[in-house]
């Protein structure tokens, strides 16, 4: 049996604003022609190809009918998600929630200037099902500091220009 397609796609800015602020839980990250050494991103053989995004992401999102591919276009965004993947590494136990957002910056201009240069995700490493949880109709008992140590990242990578 072969798994369906997404035919949901996130490229630009005006996709991705559909979830602008909400939690998406990360299914799988696809490099592309890029990996990251020491902080800094390496480009494997792009050159010549024209502009080729950083990554992929398979992504649920309560606020999609379906699963969605996400393009990763912003070079702090890709790192952090390498980060997450590819030097951490994710455990069973584990899952990786994104918040995509040009909304929540700390300061009014950067709205303005979003598109050319600032990051759009947090990205955060948390206790498996936890995505379930940030829906607060999901397990009501579940309340306070233990919804929150159910909840809440173990690690995470917000651009600090965010709120």
């Amino acid at each position: 049996m072969t798994e369906k397609k997404s035919e949901i796609t996130l490229l630009r800015d005006k996709q991705w604003s559909v979830i602008d602020g909400e939690p998406c839980l990360v299914i799988d990250f696809r490099p592309f022609l890029h990996s990251v050494k020491g902080g800094k991103v390496i480009s494997h053989g792009s050159q010549g190809l024209g502009y080729v995004p950083y990554a992929s992401v398979t992504i649920e999102c309560k606020k999609l009918p379906e699963r969605a591919t996400g393009f990763i276009c912003h070079k702090m965004d890709f790192v952090h998600l390498w980060l997450a993947f590819k030097e951490r590494t994710i455990g069973q136990d584990e899952e990786v929630i994104i918040y995509w957002s040009r909304k929540h910056y700390k300061y009014k201009f950067l709205r303005l200037l979003w598109w050319v240069f600032a990051p759009r995700l947090w990205v955060m490493v948390c206790p498996k099902g936890a995505f379930e949880l940030f829906d607060s109709s999901f397990r009501p008992e579940l309340q306070g500091e233990a919804r929150w140590k159910a909840e809440g990242p173990i690690v995470d990578w917000k651009p600090e220009i965010m709120r």
